[in-house]
């Protein structure tokens, strides 16, 4: 785990944060005040945890309430030795702060990467408290035809998970993402495209490999690729309810694609997103890649506040 007074040179200001509720130290961080606004959750992947959305974060505090969960195994979040890491069980954790402790309703999912099967689960199993999705980057797994066509045709194209199949092939899979401290941001460049190189600064590294020490500490950035990569049939989760998924493809969402992602290739996601919203706005990012909060911050807030207000 990141400690709590860590900032990071000044670059992450928000004061950390904890949950006992999914039994493990699980760190997020609320800003904003409570019944102001709406309530906003941002939801990171793989490899990021809440500083991702350091620049957004601010902003959207002076009129909304913010919270941002590190997954588990990810940031200032602890990293238990006994858990499975999947998917379902990182959805259950964020239940746990969202709905057992800190009662949230109304919200609004900001979903990044794995944000958006964890976040549109958690949609699944609580229609009634999300009002709105804003995706960017991300896929949203709703259990539709169409879907798994068009995340095959990624996993075909993607230089992401082509390096992810012939690593676990050769067997190099595990070593590579157990050294996450020392690999993991030539893999975000190399791999998933950061399209302004110039934001990565030896602070910018520190906060992305400080999660990772050790290979114990780097169970969740093994977990999520493998789960694509080399997946356990017993581990699928059942289909979703019907009834979930059409309350849910009901609600106002709109998807901000970086079109410079090398990882989750943007036509295919767009295809995705358009499987379960048709008529829903998509914007596409010419400049960004597939880090579009690290890309264009300032773009990303400014559809995001339109998006809020709409």
């Amino acid at each position: 785990m990141i400690s709590a007074e860590e900032t990071f040179d000044g670059t992450w200001p928000y004061p950390a944060r904890y949950s006992k509720a999914p039994g493990f130290t699980y760190h997020y961080i609320d800003e904003g005040e409570p019944g102001r606004g709406r309530n906003l959750v941002l939801l990171h992947g793989e490899p990021t945890w809440g500083y991702l959305w350091r620049h957004l974060i601010g902003p959207l505090s002076k009129r909304h309430r913010v919270v941002a969960p590190d997954h588990m195994g990810f940031g200032k979040s602890a990293t238990p030795q006994d858990r499975t890491y999947l998917a379902g069980e990182h959805v259950d954790n964020l239940e746990a702060l969202l709905v057992d402790e800190l009662d949230l309703r109304g919200i609004t999912l900001v979903l990044h990467d794995w944000g958006g099967p964890i976040g549109a689960e958690f949609a699944l199993r609580h229609p009634d408290r999300v009002d709105r999705i804003f995706a960017t980057n991300t896929v949203l797994t709703l259990g539709l035809p169409g879907y798994e066509d068009a995340f095959a045709a990624n996993m075909a194209e993607s230089a992401w998970f082509r390096w992810a199949r012939a690593a676990y092939a050769d067997g190099s899979f595990e070593q590579i993402l157990g050294n996450a401290g020392h690999t993991l941001t030539h893999l975000m460049l190399a791999l998933q495209t950061v399209a302004r190189p110039e934001i990565v600064t030896p602070t910018w590294i520190r906060a992305y490999a400080d999660p990772f020490p050790t290979p114990a500490e780097c169970r969740g950035v093994i977990r999520f690729p493998r789960q694509l990569v080399a997946p356990d049939p017993a581990d699928a989760p059942p289909p979703p309810d019907p009834v979930a998924v059409a309350a849910v493809r009901a609600k106002p969402a709109m998807l901000v694609e970086g079109m410079r992602d090398t990882a989750l290739i943007p036509r295919h996601m767009i295809t995705a997103f358009r499987e379960a919203y048709p008529t829903a706005p998509v914007i596409e990012l010419a400049d960004a890649g597939h880090f579009t909060p690290e890309d264009a911050p300032e773009t990303l807030l400014a559809l995001l506040e339109m998006f809020l207000q709409a």
